[in-house]
């Protein structure tokens, strides 16, 4: 060992910022071994000890356990390998992490019972074929069997979530959160019912793109009234709602009577229902999608819909226009 400078293992300690107790652990594991031992036979460590006592602790506090630290140190194993099987674990821990952590902020916001909470860890658990067969049962319920098998493919596709494999916190809160939305009954028996009401309307034999589209027909009506702040009670509504059922009345099957537009009322009512849009919101913070135009500033345009449901009642009866009120709303996801 001449020419080479030994140091005791206190020595080794203060170089290294590492306890004795530490040094003198690795170095019975094999790890640190001593270069040479004193005439009192007290351990002697060489400069290469101070590189193997550094990588050591750096593949401690990256999780790597001792068996697989020996076998880098003895290159029975490449550090690379080792390091990509312990990157794998870690990204599975991180998942794991998420979605507790997800999990964890919905129940504090939402102030879940115990029977919510497991209803939330479960559905956040599932596995991408669960999470699959999942979606696909709410899809099947809503539209199967209604139509032909090509009618609503392209609707399907675009209400169907995607959790990425390395979701953040908010898509695991979303995705839970639209999951339950999915698997309540009368959410999709309405979802269901819309179907039906589109079905009817190909059935009649018009075209598929004004029978689809009612959302779009009351946007380009509704829109500039409400930035010009037309008051739906005003004069000048009634040019804006005589256009608006007309162009509807194709989706009616009907003239433009006081029943076709009570039918309209109810149509319009049940896209209004907050349950529609919080589903589309949810489905694009899952699929990373640009977050869906609100149709509410046109469907809470003050009494509209009450105007369609009861303008022409009213002027038979001979009486004033009917006051503001708001429609109560019914769910709807198309």
């Amino acid at each position: 060992m001449k020419g080479h400078t030994l140091h005791s293992i206190g020595e080794l300690a203060r170089r290294t910022g590492t306890t004795v107790k530490t040094i003198r652990f690795y170095s019975d594991c094999g790890l640190i071994p001593p270069a040479d031992r004193s005439p009192a036979g007290y351990r002697l460590y060489d400069s290469d000890a101070v590189a193997r006592l550094n990588l050591v602790r750096t593949l401690r506090d990256l999780g790597l356990d001792l068996a697989a630290i020996r076998k880098v140190m003895d290159r029975e194993l490449a550090l690379s390998e080792v390091a990509a099987v312990h990157a794998d674990a870690l990204d599975v821990q991180i998942r794991i992490l998420r979605l507790r952590r997800a999990v964890l902020t919905a129940v504090a916001k939402r102030g879940a019972t115990p029977e919510e909470t497991n209803l939330m860890h479960k559905l956040a658990k599932l596995s991408e074929v669960e999470r699959q067969q999942l979606v696909g049962d709410f899809l099947d319920a809503a539209f199967g069997g209604v139509g032909t098998s090509s009618m609503f493919a392209g609707v399907m596709r675009s209400m169907t979530p995607e959790l990425p494999d390395n979701p953040d916190t908010e898509q695991v809160q979303a995705w839970v959160e639209l999951a339950e939305l999915s698997q309540d009954p009368d959410f999709r028996a309405l979802v269901r019912h819309l179907a039906q009401e589109q079905t009817a309307g190909f059935i009649q034999g018009g075209p598929p793109a004004l029978h689809s589209d009612l959302a779009a027909i009351v946007r380009d009506q509704i829109t500039p009234a409400v930035a010009a702040g037309v008051e739906p009670v005003s004069l000048q509504a009634d040019p804006i709602v005589a256009v608006l059922v007309n162009r509807c009345a194709h989706l009616l099957g009907r003239c433009d009577d006081a029943k076709s537009r009570r039918q309209l009322l109810i149509r319009l009512e049940r896209m209004n229902d907050p349950r529609r849009e919080r589903y589309f919101s949810l489905l694009a913070v899952i699929n990373g999608w640009p977050g869906p135009q609100s149709l509410r500033p046109v469907l809470d345009w003050p009494s509209m819909l009450c105007r369609l449901g009861h303008r022409d009642e009213g002027a038979a009866a001979g009486r004033d226009r009917p006051a503001v009120a708001k429609v109560r709303s019914r769910p709807c996801c198309i």
